[in-house]
């Protein structure tokens, strides 16, 4: 009873993030390379949604899907990676609990959505390429609406339902995180109490959907693949280089993912790096891939640029 009454009377009020590395000269150097691919991501992610706004060619069911993308990119891209920055150039490189559990909230929600959202890409292409003449019928406005509204629902589920069973954990005593933001598993090991049950969660959870997810999406580009092969050259070339773009996409995604949540509680010394990688690294792939390899979408900001040019004359 005493022990009891001790750990619910400690709480930990704020957490320790360790960071990459404890070098000064480095930590300088990281801080200029990651504000740098910062503001790219952002400005990037944000081109890619207000061209898709503004341009009237856009105005279609994969580049919705992609402004969509897009934003959820420039948002994952904010939710640690400024904070990560600032502490680079901090001494106390501390978080406090309440900041804490919004990066975790914030990481599995957005996560989730983007996953659905790269399902729904699939869908698309597969719809386009499969069942052509059916394309603009199944893939209409409520059907778009509706799979953007369903990646924000169930990335809200996601993310809900495993908040809740670590943030009612005692916290007591450690509070050191051996990393650049608060995940669920590394968060789980401070309990003071025993959270097999919890890691087990955090596994069905997060692991399965990742790779449930990346299976999904493996299936169904191979069937477009498969149909592609099958038809004639016509058209093959343009198909291949959007399918390719979305694979690199969903390969560079899901593979940190599935790293860290199916095997999330092993102390691998590419942790670090992975978390790296799926915060600064991956949302800006999307405006590097989408655009540098899609020629619609570079004339489409060229005119989105000229138009801009042209009101600042007018002006």
């Amino acid at each position: 009873m005493e022990s009891m009454e001790q750990l619910n009377q400690s709480k930990v009020s704020e957490f320790i993030l360790l960071g990459l590395t404890n070098s000064q000269d480095l930590q300088f150097l990281l801080f200029a390379l990651f504000s740098v691919i910062y503001v790219l991501t952002v400005s990037g992610n944000l081109l890619i949604v207000v061209t898709v706004f503004y341009i009237p060619n856009l105005h279609t069911p994969m580049y919705f899907l992609l402004g969509n993308l897009s934003f959820v990119d420039m948002t994952l891209a904010s939710f640690a990676t400024p904070k990560m920055i600032v502490n680079l150039v901090k001494r106390q490189k501390t978080i406090s609990f309440a900041g804490c559990f919004t990066q975790i909230f914030l990481i599995h929600f957005l996560g989730g959505v983007e996953m659905v959202l790269l399902v729904s890409m699939a869908y698309d292409r597969y719809v386009a390429i499969c069942k052509p003449l059916h394309y603009m019928t199944i893939m209409n406005k409520k059907m778009c609406v509706l799979l953007v509204v369903t990646s924000w629902f169930l990335g809200l589920l996601h993310s809900g339902l495993q908040i809740p069973f670590v943030v009612n954990l005692p916290f007591c005593g450690p509070n050191t995180v051996d990393s650049i933001f608060c995940d669920l598993p590394l968060i789980t090991k401070l309990a003071c109490v025993d959270t097999y049950i919890v890691q087990i969660v955090i596994v069905a959870n997060s692991g399965m959907i990742s790779l449930s997810c990346f299976s999904i999406l493996l299936i169904s580009y191979s069937l477009i693949l498969i149909t592609i092969r099958s038809h004639s050259s016509t058209g093959q070339s343009k198909a291949r280089a959007t399918l390719t773009a979305h694979i690199t996409v969903v390969i560079l995604f899901f593979g940190p993912c599935i790293f860290i949540y199916i095997w999330p509680f092993s102390n691998h010394s590419v942790d670090k790096f992975l978390a790296v990688f799926y915060t600064i690294v991956t949302p800006i792939l999307n405006p590097i891939i989408y655009t540098l390899r899609n020629k619609e979408m570079t004339t489409a900001m060229k005119k989105l640029w000229s138009a801009f040019l042209s009101s600042g004359e007018d002006t």
